[in-house]
């Protein structure tokens, strides 16, 4: 996830009291179980500033040492395209690119990082300690007008692909777009989801309108995730976040929805503060259009941003945010529907206190530990539930 212009990181540290030390029984737990963080946005990081991930990295929020401390079995990368690049044209070659420097990650440390590209070779990559890194395209721009390239990234190890990110594009509307061009799926996308269910890559439906996620139920075969979404009951009004209806839905069809820890997500202010940026910055480019065309000199898009961002300070959230996302989730899916997906490195630092790194995941057990949890439901939450769906897509295509 790429936030838009409206999250500056705000939050004074000063102000924030210091987080109990988690207990013994939380860090074993995370430890021992396969945790599975379905959204981690470190490769565009790596595309506007490298660092060598495989050794302490404080200005990210995912690196190698980290991730052991915490317990990260498995981090999906994110390999994120914007419209803009989609426009330009560019996103199949930054989608190889970012590719490329997962695969660089590997290759540099291949005692502390493997490739996963099938839930079977989990315990045996795992071995020595290793943090697996598994695929997921976020947009589906890369694949262009071309069904043919599902096969090449899938060849390449992308396991998931939401169809969509922050405007409408080939394969599907977005939430976020205020004029949707399709009312749900494009006739393309269909043909997208069905070839994602015969090359076994799982369907995301973050990021999608309300009508896409309808349309893409109704087309797949195999069940779906939800990578990277809250629940829209705590942001009403919210489209990016998902319904109870969809959620409902989703589960109904075997699927998961991974639950996000960005503030924008998970803080109804910052949801609806985000929302309203859109309208704000549809207005600012319309009225600059005119000035354009009157002969006047167009405003300062930066000194719009700054000043909407200014006027709209991200609230500071805590982690039991996002437990009160899980509980709800969990009451109203059934606990084998819920997972995690946290957005690291995707939302400019906007994550609660006690959630800031992938360091910070026995904080989250500790929290759902105490909020009566039982391990083995905790272990589902943690990965359990999305490794039975990658395995029941790879099942049905190797089936086919």
């Amino acid at each position: 996830m790429r936030f838009p212009f409206v999250f500056g990181l705000t939050l004074s540290m000063a102000a924030v009291p210091a987080l109990a030390a988690t207990n013994e029984a939380a860090h074993r737990l995370a430890q021992d179980s396969i945790i599975v963080d379905t959204h981690i946005d470190a490769p565009g990081e790596l595309m506007s500033h490298w660092d060598d991930l495989g050794v302490a990295t404080p200005g990210k929020e995912f690196d190698y040492p980290r991730a052991r401390q915490g317990g990260l079995a498995i981090g999906f990368m994110s390999i994120y395209t914007s419209p803009d690049q989609d426009n330009a044209g560019t996103a199949w070659q930054s989608a190889n690119t970012q590719i490329d420097a997962v695969e660089a990650m590997v290759g540099r440390h291949p005692d502390k990082f493997a490739k996963l590209t099938s839930p079977a070779d989990v315990a045996r990559q795992r071995q020595g300690g290793k943090v697996l890194l598994a695929l997921g395209m976020e947009n589906g721009a890369p694949i262009g007008d071309d069904l043919s390239q599902l096969a090449a990234f899938h060849k390449r190890g992308v396991r998931y692909i939401t169809l969509a990110h922050s405007a409408n594009n080939r394969i599907s509307d977005s939430s976020y777009a205020l004029q949707k061009k399709w009312g749900g799926l494009s006739p393309f996308g269909e043909k997208v989801v069905a070839e994602m269910n015969r090359l076994g890559i799982m369907v995301d439906v973050s990021h999608l309108s309300d009508d896409s996620i309808r349309d893409v139920l109704a087309a797949t075969d195999v069940p779906v995730i939800a990578s990277h979404s809250g629940m829209r009951h705590f942001t009403p009004g919210f489209e990016r976040n998902i319904s109870d209806e969809l959620a409902k839905a989703v589960a109904a069809e075997g699927g998961v929805v991974q639950l996000v820890f960005g503030t924008g997500f998970i803080d109804a202010k910052a949801a609806s503060d985000l929302q309203a940026s859109f309208q704000a910055e549809a207005d600012f480019d319309r009225e600059n259009a005119a000035l354009v065309a009157a002969g006047k000199p167009a405003r300062s898009k930066d000194d719009f941003e700054k000043a909407w961002k200014d006027a709209h300070p991200m609230p500071v959230t805590h982690i039991a945010a996002v437990l009160d996302q899980i509980d709800y989730a969990v009451k109203l899916i059934g606990v084998d529907h819920v997972g995690i997906g946290s957005d690291f490195d995707g939302v400019s630092g906007n994550l609660p206190v006690e959630l800031k790194s992938v360091a910070d995941y026995p904080n989250l057990v500790a929290g759902l530990q105490a909020r009566g949890h039982s391990d083995a439901d905790i272990r589902k939450i943690l990965g359990g539930n999305l490794l039975r769906v990658w395995t029941a897509v790879e099942k049905a295509a190797t089936a086919r």
